[in-house]
């Protein structure tokens, strides 16, 4: 609760001085649909995550995560009308592939609490909301005006959740208490404040599918990171790795 509500909080505190120049000539209709980006893109998924870390081995929400473009090409379909193929279907399934591929071997040596992995699903689903509502009704508002409002909108009741609980008391007596402050306002800045602005911005110039297939991209990440750590690159992660990027060219046709 503490980690989730102060991320978000940090969020909407860098976006603060932006508000009032972007509120102007917002109707009433796209202010519920801004907070809808804002609950979906990041209010839910900052609690489902907190708290599903706190059971499941993080390669096993890394698997989970990957479904996320899965749940924006069913949602796309099925609520926004939005126009599919087959190279878009063929594209998710290799991209899944790809990630279970990198991440399943360190996933079968850790613990996971599989009722937890559910809020890992959920905050994927709520993401492919997010994305498919930029997509359908905001694809002309600058991206940097979007999360300005979205984020600034969550601002307040995180705040007052942030409050009731014992983060004062934290502060007051843990030793690591200011350390990871400044761990979580980084994680605000560049993993959620930034990272939403480019986010919203490859939405609107790509599509919602494409987008998301980002969360491919996680793994790759960690592996490249650790090869250059010294790390060993074994052969289903060059696999794996190739998989993923005919997954992310397949979807984007």
């Amino acid at each position: 609760m503490q980690l989730a509500s102060l991320r978000l909080t940090f969020a909407a505190m860098a976006f603060a001085p932006f508000f009032w120049k972007e509120s102007r000539n917002v109707g009433r209709r796209e202010w519920i649909l801004l907070a809808l980006v804002g609950l979906a893109g990041s209010g839910f998924p900052a609690f489902c995550y907190a708290l599903a870390q706190t059971k499941i081995a993080s390669s096993t929400t890394g698997i989970l995560n990957s479904l996320t473009p899965l749940f924006t090409l069913l949602i796309g379909i099925g609520i926004f009308q939005v126009k599919s193929s087959w190279s878009k279907w063929i594209g998710v399934a290799l991209g899944l592939i790809g990630a279970v591929i990198l991440i399943a071997p360190t996933s079968s040596q850790e613990h996971a609490s599989t009722p937890y992995a559910a809020f890992i699903i959920l905050g994927s689903i709520c993401y492919a909301v997010s994305g498919n509502l930029i997509k359908q009704y905001f694809p002309n508002r600058s991206a940097f005006s979007i999360s300005t409002l979205a984020f600034t909108l969550l601002g307040p009741a995180a705040l007052i959740l942030l409050l009731n609980t014992n983060i004062v008391t934290v502060i007051q007596n843990d030793t690591y208490a200011w350390y990871s402050i400044g761990a979580v306002l980084l994680l605000a800045i560049a993993g959620t404040a930034l990272a939403s602005i480019f986010y919203f911005k490859l939405v609107q110039d790509t599509d919602a599918l494409f987008a998301s297939s980002v969360s491919y991209l996680i793994p790759v990440v960690a592996i490249i990171l650790g090869a250059l750590d010294g790390e060993d690159l074994h052969l289903y992660h060059v696999f794996g790795l190739l998989l993923i990027s005919s997954g992310i060219y397949l979807s984007r046709r």
